[in-house]
């Protein structure tokens, strides 16, 4: 481990090194940061996948983060490992994807990605919970990537 964190910048867009990708690969839970309309900020847990340079994510309507999101695109999302000493720290905006067909198969592909040791596990909570939710997904191109995994 470093004593200090790599940090990649950039006007429009930061790519995600190997050694960023192969982090993200791994099955972790991400925390998300969006502010409240009053400018409060509110955190929740969240899966994600990687997606060339993209994190997407995915939540049913109505929950507070995606509607803070489709209100404000500004997110902060950390990845970490199980100890806590190896991070990747996201921010950027995100793209809202309202199409039911995109967003029920990123989060089918999800279920099945955090369930990967109970397939069957994953086709019931596909069948039985979400696709009877209506569905966003969020397209998050980062601006910036503080690398905390070496």
């Amino acid at each position: 481990m470093t004593d200090s964190p790599s940090a990649i910048r950039a006007t429009d867009a930061a790519r995600l090194t190997d050694e960023v990708r192969a982090f993200l690969d791994n099955t972790r839970v991400a925390t998300i940061a969006t502010l409240d309309p009053d400018g409060t900020p509110r955190q929740a847990v969240v899966w994600y996948r990687v997606d060339g340079d993209e994190i997407v994510l995915n939540s049913a309507i109505g929950r507070r983060w995606p509607t803070n999101l489709v209100r404000d695109t500004r997110v902060a999302l950390t990845v970490m490992d199980r100890d806590g000493y190896r991070w990747v720290g996201i921010t950027g905006r995100v793209t809202p994807v309202e199409d039911q067909p995109t967003a029920q198969a990123d989060i089918a592909e999800m279920a099945r990605r955090y369930h990967r040791d109970e397939p069957d596990e994953a086709e019931t909570m596909i069948a039985e919970r979400f696709q009877k939710q209506v569905r966003i997904s969020f397209r998050l191109r980062p601006t910036t990537i503080v690398n905390y995994v070496d």
